[in-house]
């Protein structure tokens, strides 16, 4: 009996890829997800939330934006085609980490999970549409794009490291500094969706629905999330200098206060400014900066090494190489 492959099998027997490949495949995801985030936000921004009014397809009628829908429906298609931009950097990922040699299980399953959660924040997008921009949704579908944010984060970072055990480089206390870090970071931007579904960015020219806080108040609130998490960033930067922790892992502790230093001026810039469009995006963009920072600055604090040796990648010189032999 002949047994049948799948393709990603398929391509794992006949290519490795060589580790900078891997984190390449692994950074676009990462790189992706920010776009698609900043453009969503864009979307919200531009008043475009409902410019295409109805889900999958752009109108009734058509799947894409039609003349009649004008810059709006343009700008609302165009941030779903990005879609498939993602889901390709992604597929990417998949296919690279899934071919790797030795096969990491582990890795092959957090590239894999991205791919749900782009099909699950479709799902979410497409009901926020038919609900007529919920903000409760809208926030919905940002956090989901956080979550995808974390795991193609994660999902590069770990394609820079092995399998094995995890080797703490940094006293537990340091370590614990730092899961309160990424708990507040968190719950900063959980909250910050609360001042965006009770402000005054809609998504969409006509009345929508906002939360029922005053935005004022809930920015208040979301600026004293702000100042625990560059307390603890501040914190954790001196311990780390204490402790004589790596190189490396203090300086992305100094990553992460230059970001929160950015991310705080405009935070109040826009707040005394009346919170202006394009002040309002370059925030949700440092927000995505951010959480990248903590995320990379906690998986620092430890090691794994690599449990076999890895298989040796064909080089983009040596293929370039074997080219030129057949060619002879």
């Amino acid at each position: 009996m002949v047994s049948v492959q799948t393709p990603l099998a398929y391509i794992a027997q006949r290519w490795t890829p060589s580790p900078r490949t891997l984190q390449r495949a692994a950074l676009s995801a990462v790189l992706m997800t920010v776009v698609i985030i900043v453009t969503g936000g864009a979307v919200r921004l531009s008043s475009s939330g409902l410019g295409c009014d109805t889900w999958p397809k752009c109108t009734d009628d058509s799947l894409f934006a039609t003349p009649e829908q004008g810059i709006h429906g343009a700008i609302e298609f165009g941030n779903r085609m990005l879609t498939y931009v993602l889901s390709a950097a992604v597929g990417w990922a998949i296919i690279a980490a899934r071919s790797g040699k030795p096969r990491r299980r582990g890795l092959t399953r957090l590239a894999w999970s991205q791919f749900w959660i782009v099909m699950g924040n479709a799902v979410i997008g497409g009901i926020t549409v038919l609900a007529g921009l919920n903000p409760w949704t809208v926030a919905g579908h940002f956090l989901l794009a956080n979550v995808l944010l974390t795991v193609t984060t994660l999902t590069w970072l770990r394609t820079r490291e092995g399998d094995g055990t995890p080797r703490p480089r940094v006293p537990r206390p340091v370590r614990k500094l730092s899961w309160a870090l990424v708990g507040s970071s968190a719950a900063l931007i959980a909250v910050g969706t609360t001042v965006t579904g009770s402000g005054k960015h809609a998504g969409d020219s006509s009345d929508v629905p906002r939360m029922p806080f005053d935005w004022v108040d809930a920015a208040h609130v979301h600026a004293a999330f702000a100042w625990l998490v560059c307390a603890l960033a501040v914190a954790m930067w001196l311990v780390l200098r204490v402790v004589d922790a790596p190189a490396d892992t203090r300086a992305r502790a100094r990553d992460l206060l230059v970001v929160l230093l950015a991310q705080g001026a405009i935070g109040y810039v826009q707040f005394v400014t009346d919170v202006p469009e394009v002040l309002v995006g370059a925030h949700m963009f440092g927000s995505s900066l951010m959480w990248i920072a903590v995320l990379r600055l906690a998986v620092s604090l430890r090691e794994r090494a690599r449990t076999t040796a890895d298989i040796p990648a064909q080089s983009d010189s040596d293929s370039d190489s074997d080219q030129a032999m057949s060619a002879v």
